[in-house]
């Protein structure tokens, strides 16, 4: 089998490409059962975040292609259209790539820590859709172990700007003073969670939080002294709000145009800034057109956090350093499955050789011999069939002072000399 990692990200993929190809959580378990099902498909993980698509698939020889032509042909895109803006590692490579993923060495933000959590997301969705075995079962095991390591023996984590963090950082740069601000938050995931968190502290006037299920913008508005609104009430809460921060799984633009003109009407032309942190987005790419209105997406946030990421750059490196070891000992696992075990050869040589004696045993049973003898002759031919290979090779070995062999053997039965201890 060999590994590949395939995928676009935020670096590849301009956003409107990234939203095309995106997984929903609800989409991801039958579209992993469909990509396990293709011909040489061994095993599959699917990785879908705002900022990148990656699946992690085995393949038997000659299958190498067949999961780039699954994504297009899923996503229902043209053949080639997606050639340019793909990456692929195999092997060695992939494995590295989902290392460097899981730790964050690969994020817009530097090191943020919330793609490990997506990481084991993926993880509990491929298990789900029995879609793993023992080879990326390990490798998933393996890299949550470097991820924690890195976490631990570096400071790739220290002082990280993350992306909900960012966004309230720019829309401090807009209105200068968050605490004269009305704040309106759609969705209710950690990202969003994460922003509340961050304009609780900047003591925001007043946080309205708008999710498709109630109950879950309840509790997180409880949480945040917020108030809680349904996102049918979207359109009569929205020209309350001077920042408009989303980030939901909808596939299809929760914010229209049309929505947000009435919105500035409204307001009698008073500016709405507003941040989109979902693929697919949010908020309909035209709103930013309009007067009135600051419009962010995922990649307007990129300068922003370039210029908090060389801080950082030593801890990677330190972290690129545990990397670089952990892929070679998980390489060495995974090249000891393709080998032949002669423990396994031994054991059903042993095997074979016992029920031919035992066999015989019977019959001798079963002609009158006695239990005794039956036994005797049990005994004594099993060890004979058991030791004759591996005595006459000792024999040759010792006529021909092959030394090597004679230790080795020592230490396969466990019957090493024993240092002589001197008398005195």
């Amino acid at each position: 089998m060999k590994l590949i990692a395939l995928g676009l990200n935020h670096l590849t993929a301009p956003v409107n490409l990234r939203e095309q190809v995106a997984f929903d959580a609800e989409s991801t378990g039958r579209a992993l059962q469909d990509l396990a099902r293709e011909p040489g498909v061994e095993e599959a993980m699917i990785l879908s975040t705002c900022n990148r698509t990656e699946l992690y698939v085995s393949v038997s020889a000659g299958a190498e292609d067949v999961p780039q032509a699954w994504l297009s042909r899923h996503h229902h895109l043209t053949v080639g259209k997606l050639d340019e803006f793909l990456y692929r590692h195999d092997e060695e490579a992939a494995v590295r790539h989902m290392f460097r993923v899981a730790t964050g060495l690969d994020s817009m933000v530097l090191g943020e820590p919330q793609i490990l959590g997506q990481v084991k997301d993926a993880y509990q969705q491929a298990r789900d859709a029995q879609a793993l075995r023992a080879p990326m079962e390990r490798l998933l095991q393996h890299t949550f172990a470097v991820a924690k390591r890195v976490r631990t023996d570096t400071r790739i984590g220290a002082h990280t700007v993350s992306v909900a963090f960012t966004a309230v950082r720019l829309a401090e740069q807009v209105f200068a003073d968050l605490r004269q601000a009305c704040v309106l938050l759609i969705g209710a995931g950690d990202t969003i969670e994460l922003a509340a968190r961050h304009l609780v502290d900047k003591q925001v006037r007043r946080l309205i939080v708008a999710n498709r299920t109630l109950e879950n913008a309840q509790e997180l508005a409880s949480r945040c002294g917020g108030y809680a609104i349904s996102l049918n009430d979207l359109p009569q809460h929205l020209a309350e709000a001077d920042i408009v921060i989303s980030s939901t799984a909808a596939r299809q633009p929760i914010v229209t145009q049309a929505m947000v003109e009435k919105a500035i009407a409204a307001r009698r032309r008073k500016p709405m800034f507003m941040v989109d942190i979902a693929v697919p987005r949010d908020i309909e790419p035209s709103v930013g057109e309009l007067d009135d209105v600051f419009l962010y997406g995922i990649d307007d946030l990129r300068q922003v956090i370039d210029d908090n990421r060389r801080s950082r750059e030593a801890a990677a490196r330190e972290a690129d350093a545990i990397i670089d070891l952990q892929v070679e000992r998980y390489m060495a696992w995974r090249r000891a499955l393709s080998l032949r075990n002669p423990a396994v050869d031994l054991r059903q040589h042993a095997e074979t050789y016992r029920d031919e004696v035992l066999e015989k045993a019977r019959a001798m049973l079963a002609r009158g011999k006695s239990p005794d003898e039956a036994l005797a002759f049990l005994a004594n031919t099993l060890t004979n069939k058991l030791l004759h290979h591996p005595s006459a090779r000792l024999r040759e070995a010792a006529m021909s002072g092959d030394m090597e062999l004679l230790h080795a053997a020592g230490r396969l039965y466990g019957i090493e000399e024993k240092p002589e201890v001197s008398e005195e």
